[in-house]
């Protein structure tokens, strides 16, 4: 760094009254920012300074400006430059994710509590820098950087990003890249959604027919409620290798997968594969359809019971998480209702309805999983809640009681719903289709609405505030078959919902927002990033 380069600036800022300001525009927005008319000077002489304990986050920084100054930067122990520091007292004033920026004199520090904390820290000074530094094609030497200060914690631990492979198969490239922008907004919860009607996307090798069957469909709808084909099939699925080599590159970006297994409807592609696990005993293979459908795991018996606890044993050892979705949602309980095996466990269990037969099998995964040092998660069906019109004709009766260490990940439904569920007990994660799923066009909801989203419900009593774990948002994929149009769906909105996750409420401003999300947009311009052009 040289600092006779410091003082020159300095007196162009004088001279020229630059606006600084406009140079810190960071997604999602930190706690605190103060700047000084200085700046420091970075150029390829810059070294990290780092130790043991961050060698992970400078060889990610090093890699970085490598890629802009087209020279690998030395890291050494000590010295002057970007100080990677792990500092546990900054726990107790910015929590396990938050950090510290402070460029000034010949140096910059950035600290965090965890090398999460101090991962984010490394986000934020990349934001900072020019859009087209790291494109291999940057042409100047030097870097004008501000001085500043930068104290900077989430609002919410829970700030997820959900992507369904069952219905359109993306891949690996895909996935990573998403990960990449996940960690460029300081998302920390990739939810995986991996398995359901329309396709099984991973590989269970105790039941290898599950690929070899269930990841493959002859055709696909064209069209919601029509019959029409698109005229060619699809498939594919990830091995377990291809899993354990993307949770890695998760890892490493600080970002925990949360896989959804879901039980114990949207379960056809599983049923076509094995069909004892069904009800109807009609269904041969993956269904072409979307929607709602008719048939689900018969969890009267005790061998799909099995079936069930071996595949999450599986899940269990592959992901590290202690986590697992098991979906729960959309059960027809027609077909329920109308199987004498399913009535008959009714009686048995001396349960009162299909509802509450779901809660129960629901419980036996819940102590499953808590035998086995896991937590379950699952859509609000899982409460037991008339959700649908559906099911304004069936017995809703419920008398079981969900395990209270089930996390509700509540997609539908009133405030009161909301409120039940935290009041039990349980942790909530909200997901109001209304406001996050990002499957519905712009139209539906537009940029400034997914900013608009709160992840507490107003009239939501603040004593129960701390059992919103966050908020997430979901690429549901029927109808979204390209990387192309997904990444349309997915982008700039992503990056509203990230400061939903990150950034405390008083701090959120929308028009900022929209002058950070234009230099955004240059970065996801040089990368290739198709996005929705417009902000509303």
């Amino acid at each position: 760094m040289n600092t006779s380069k410091l003082k020159f600036t300095i007196v162009l800022v004088v001279l020229f009254g630059l606006n600084i300001q406009s140079q810190i525009n960071i997604i999602p927005r930190p706690l605190e920012i103060v700047l000084k008319d200085a700046f420091l000077v970075l150029n390829d002489k810059t070294t990290i300074i780092s130790n043991n304990q961050t060698k992970e986050e400078a060889k990610l920084l090093c890699s970085f400006l490598k890629n802009g100054f087209n020279k690998k930067p030395k890291i050494r122990k000590k010295g002057n430059g970007i100080q990677l520091v792990i500092n546990l007292n900054l726990e107790k004033e910015l929590g396990k994710e938050g950090y510290r920026l402070m460029a000034k004199n010949n140096s910059i520090l950035i600290e965090g509590a965890t090398k999460a904390g101090l991962f984010y820290g490394i986000q934020s000074f990349k934001q900072i820098l020019p859009v087209d530094f790291s494109n291999n094609n940057y042409q100047n030497k030097s870097i004008d950087f501000p001085v500043v200060s930068i104290s900077d914690t989430p609002r919410f631990q829970w700030r997820s990003f959900m992507l369904d492979e069952s219905r359109h198969f993306k891949g690996m490239e895909a996935v990573k890249n998403l990960l990449d922008e996940m960690s460029r907004l300081k998302m920390n919860v990739f939810h995986w959604h991996l398995t359901d009607d329309q396709g099984w996307r991973i590989e269970i090798k105790k039941y290898p027919k599950l690929t070899e069957i269930g990841s493959y469909r002859k055709d696909t709808q064209a069209s919601r409620k029509s019959p029409d084909r698109v005229g060619f099939s699809h498939s594919g699925f990830y091995t377990q290798k291809q899993i354990k080599e993307i949770i890695k590159y998760a890892q490493e970006r600080h970002i925990k997968i949360i896989p959804e297994i879901e039980m114990p409807g949207h379960a056809t592609a599983a049923i076509a594969s094995y069909p004892w696990l069904g009800i109807l005993g009609t269904t041969t293979e993956v269904t072409q359809e979307f929607g709602k459908l008719p048939d689900s795991f018969n969890i009267a018996d005790p061998k799909v019971t099995q079936f069930l606890t071996d595949v999450l044993t599986e899940v269990f050892e592959l992901f590290p998480t202690d986590i697992v979705h098991i979906g729960g949602d959309e059960v027809n309980f027609k077909t329920w209702e109308n199987s004498k095996m399913i009535q008959d466990q009714i009686k048995k269990e001396g349960l009162t309805s299909p509802a509450d037969l779901q809660i129960f099998f629901t419980n036996q995964m819940s102590i499953f999983m808590d035998k086995n040092k896991h937590r379950m998660m699952g859509w609000n069906e899982i409460l037991g809640d008339n959700l649908h019109k559906e099911h304004q004709n069936s017995n809703m009766e419920v008398k079981q009681k969900l395990a209270e260490n089930a996390i509700i990940h509540f997609w539908k439904g009133s405030l009161e719903l909301v409120k039940k569920a935290v009041t039990n007990g349980h942790d909530v994660v909200n997901s109001l289709h209304s406001m996050t799923y990002l499957d519905y066009n712009y139209k539906s909801i537009p940029l400034s609405k997914a900013y608009s989203f709160d992840p507490i419900p107003e009239g939501l009593d603040e004593k129960y505030h701390d059992k919103i774990l966050g908020s997430g948002c979901q690429m549901w994929s029927e109808w979204i078959p390209t990387v192309e149009k997904m990444n349309a769906q997915v982008f700039p909105r992503l990056a509203a919902y990230a400061e939903v996750g990150w950034t405390k409420k008083s701090n959120k401003n929308y028009e900022k927002f929209i002058i950070a999300l234009e230099e955004m947009q240059k970065r996801w311009d040089i990368i290739g990033i198709n996005y929705h052009k417009g902000f509303d």
